[in-house]
């Protein structure tokens, strides 16, 4: 005999509390930007090939929004 889904006894599964960004983020050790100088960084763009493809894609999505 089998059963079906509806007959069967479902456990209520705990409730998972979800973590605000600030947890996550200390728990990851991620700091707040205090100056724009805390996200200069050399090593952002692998390349300057990266680099290009980056600022290409980037006006041209602004000139797309202008449009």
């Amino acid at each position: 005999m089998t059963t079906s889904g509806a007959e069967q006894t479902s456990r209520p599964r705990p409730e998972r509390r979800r973590e605000s960004l600030d947890e996550q983020a200390r728990r990851r050790g991620i700091r707040p930007v205090m100056s724009v100088e805390d996200m200069a960084r050399d090593d952002v763009f692998e390349s300057d090939e990266e680099l290009d493809a980056f600022l290409a894609d980037l006006r041209a999505s602004r000139d797309a929004s202008l449009s």
